[in-house]
C-alpha cells in the first residue's frame, strides 16, 4: 500500500505541489520563553507577498559552502 502525502497552505489552504513552491513562516518573540511558531505556505499567498515587501534578506551565516 503506498501513501501520499499531500502538503496544504495553512493561510490560504492551496495545495503546494512541491519544495520549491512552498515557504515557512517563522515567529521568533524577543520573549524566548514563548517559542517559535511555524506555518506552512504558498509562495503565492498574499500574506508571504506582504511580508517579503516589508521585511528584509538576512545574510547567509556560516562558512561558505565548497565549490
Amino acid at each position: 500500500m503506498a501513501r501520499k502525502t499531500i502538503f496544504v497552505s495553512d493561510f490560504s489552504q492551496k495545495e503546494i505541489p512541491d519544495d520549491k513552491q512552498s515557504v515557512q513562516v517563522v515567529l521568533r518573540y524577543a520573549d524566548a520563553r514563548r517559542g517559535l511558531i511555524v506555518a506552512d505556505a504558498h509562495v503565492d499567498d498574499e500574506l508571504v507577498k506582504q511580508i517579503a515587501s516589508v521585511g528584509k534578506q538576512q545574510a547567509r551565516r556560516g562558512r561558505r559552502p565548497k565549490q
